[in-house]
């Protein structure tokens, strides 16, 4: 990353506390995914999407069968950070104030008070959310875009970091609503953990066969530390070049043929975030066309729906996504990019460096 000296040298404005971040980063990324990875078994690429969602300040959607650790996973992130988590389990008789809170009336000071709910907190669990009614879904609409609860026309702004992660069973369809398109839009990207490899699954009988390794599970970042790596994120350089790209992406979802509805704009900002964060993970300082195509599955497909006859022919929304991709030109690199950061200095071309994993 770097340093303040590079970036004074460059003429760019001294930020001793943006060099810091910048140098801790990795650190602190890789406290955590170590954390999530000592309870979830094998699935790496999982748990990097997740601290991707985290430090693009977006909501994370895990959509499985059941059994495979979508619970855990929510669970193993949420304890791994210093921050307040609330778990909401959601059934068909629960309330939008069991989420957001109610106005109570009380005696003594002869007014209503206010009791929060469990929005209200800097990691939210949503269990099997689509098992709620469309009134309870509705509910954290709010919350989720606007990071605020409105009751009785007061508004209340959430904690900030403020993430939500949920969970759904995409087999068992008694008792469920679908997510609404508002709902799902809402949500930066819908990951599935997938069944584990027998190594994954025999290993996984030795940590698990005997406690939870939940149990033990110790916060390895605090929420000061995830608020400065957020903001170092929105930092990360996007070349123009890579923005078009986005936006292109995006578009030919709206003209495909297979798909009645396309990803919306909402879903273009996402995308650009995720990449950013991806390249902060990655140890850079600007995005690459790479970051976004690694992304893309994960950002829009939950948001794209296919038409009857794409449906009758199998077609699914991964697939036309990877179609898309490969359809859409990936933009040549630029000898140099200027304006690296807002900071006044050049940046190098973004083919220069593939993408590090962590």
């Amino acid at each position: 990353m770097t340093t303040y000296e590079d970036r004074a040298s460059h003429g760019g404005a001294p930020d001793r506390a943006y060099s810091r971040v910048g140098d801790d980063l990795t650190a602190v990324v890789e406290r955590v995914r170590e954390s999530v990875e000592g309870v979830i078994e094998g699935k790496p690429e999982v748990v990097r999407l997740s601290l991707t969602v985290l430090l693009a300040e977006g909501h994370l959607l895990i959509e499985d069968v059941p059994g495979v650790g979508k619970t855990m996973l929510a669970k193993a992130l949420a304890r791994s950070i210093d921050c307040s988590v609330r778990r909401i389990q959601f059934t068909p008789d629960l309330l939008p104030s069991d989420i957001t809170g109610v106005s109570i009336w009380d005696q003594q000071r002869r007014d209503f008070e206010f009791k929060p709910g469990a929005i209200f907190a800097q990691v939210v669990i949503g269990d099997e959310i689509n098992r709620a009614s469309p009134k309870t879904q509705s509910a954290l609409l709010e919350s989720m875009e606007e990071r605020q609860v409105t009751i009785d026309g007061t508004t209340y702004e959430l904690p900030s970091p403020f993430m939500v992660v949920a969970t759904q069973n995409p087999v068992e369809m008694e008792g469920t609503y679908p997510l609404p398109e508002a709902q799902r839009d809402r949500f930066m990207a819908r990951v599935s953990v997938g069944y584990p490899s027998a190594e994954a699954e025999l290993q996984m009988l030795d940590v698990h066969g005997g406690v939870s390794p939940l149990e033990d599970l110790q916060p390895v970042a605090h929420a000061h530390e995830i608020l400065k790596l957020i903001e170092a994120v929105r930092g990360v350089h996007v070349a123009e070049p890579v923005r078009r790209y986005v936006v292109d992406l995006v578009g030919a979802t709206r003209t495909h043929p297979d798909l009645r509805l396309g990803a919306s704009p909402r879903a273009t900002l996402h995308l650009l975030r995720a990449a950013k964060a991806s390249a902060a993970l990655s140890g850079r300082e600007y995005a690459l066309p790479d970051d976004v195509q690694a992304l893309a599955p994960a950002v829009l497909a939950h948001r794209l729906l296919p038409t009857a006859q794409a449906q009758l022919n199998r077609r699914t929304a991964e697939q036309v996504v990877d179609e898309i991709l490969q359809r859409t030109p990936v933009p040549a690199a630029p000898q140099q990019q200027s304006g690296f950061g807002g900071l006044g200095r050049t940046a190098p071309a973004y083919p220069q460096q593939p993408p590090r994993r962590l």
